[in-house]
């Protein structure tokens, strides 16, 4: 098939020795440390453990290269040049320069997106004039990640509002708890291991309303959908409040919710103590 054009995603690219070094201690996923085909999730934490930057890494070129949602590229480029401080690194912003892509074949600096249990194609990342042939719809790739319950910041959710449990990345691979502290570390690792994430990656199909709009369960808000694509979207939802997954309305309409394939949760489950 065709790239079809990220258009809303920002390429910034890391070189130099502690390259890696600096990632690895500053946000959460696994770094690739050489020349690998699959790409890692990853997010930078505020020390809250909210969300401010979320994307793919790979390894290319003596480089990594790492996207963003367009609207938060400035405050993780001016981030990332703050944790900098002496290290060597070099840390380029490539948006006048470089374009981000989703194909199901490898082409240019290609890497699998992503780890973990899903499949979705390969990221690619190429020079302006190398994409003039790209599709500018980016409806297949959404479809394609809506299907498998992957969110991403700035189409499903906002910055500095969402926690990375929230949007499964416990269960995506986009946490290394292996390795040693990292910007909102403690947050991550108290929620995993006194189990209390609430909010949890809900498909869901059927939708004849806007992004934004609240899923109603028991009569009460249980969240909201994130972007929709021909109907359907993924939503961030609180499991406890949802007992019977066929009396859910979003709009007042009835829709259909689906669990990931990759989950490990359950509706209507509770946790022993809230989430900060």
């Amino acid at each position: 098939m065709a790239t079809v054009l990220r258009a809303d995603r920002v390429v910034f690219r890391f070189s130099g020795p502690d390259a890696h070094r600096l990632l690895n201690d500053v946000i959460t996923g696994i770094i690739p440390s050489g020349p690998n085909e699959t790409a890692s999730l990853w997010a930078l934490l505020s020390p809250q453990g909210k969300i401010l930057a979320e994307g793919l890494s790979g390894f290319a070129d003596d480089a990594l290269w790492l996207d963003v949602h367009q609207s938060v590229a400035d405050d993780f480029f001016k981030r990332m040049r703050m944790y900098r401080l002496r290290a060597k690194v070099e840390i380029d912003d490539l948006r006048d320069t470089h374009r981000v892509g989703f194909s199901t074949e490898a082409s240019g600096i290609a890497h699998k997106d992503r780890l973990g249990p899903v499949d979705l194609g390969y990221r690619i990342i190429a020079p302006v004039e190398a994409t003039a042939d790209w599709s500018s719809d980016e409806t297949p790739y959404h479809l394609a990640r809506i299907a498998q319950g992957v969110l991403h910041l700035g189409n499903d959710f906002p910055a500095n509002d969402t926690f990375a449990h929230d949007i499964g990345m416990d269960q995506l691979e986009g946490i290394d708890f292996a390795k040693g502290c990292y910007v909102g570390q403690e947050v991550v690792s108290r929620m995993k291991h006194r189990g209390t994430a609430r909010r949890r990656p809900v498909i869901v199909s059927g939708i004849e309303a806007p992004a934004g709009s609240a899923v109603v369960a028991n009569g009460r808000e249980a969240g909201t959908i994130g972007q929709v694509a021909e109907g359907n979207a993924v939503a961030i939802l609180r499991l406890d409040r949802i007992s019977d997954p066929a009396a859910v309305t979003v709009d007042g309409k009835p829709v259909q919710l689906d669990l990931p394939a990759w989950a490990t949760y359950r509706f209507g489950e509770a946790v022993t103590e809230d989430a900060e």
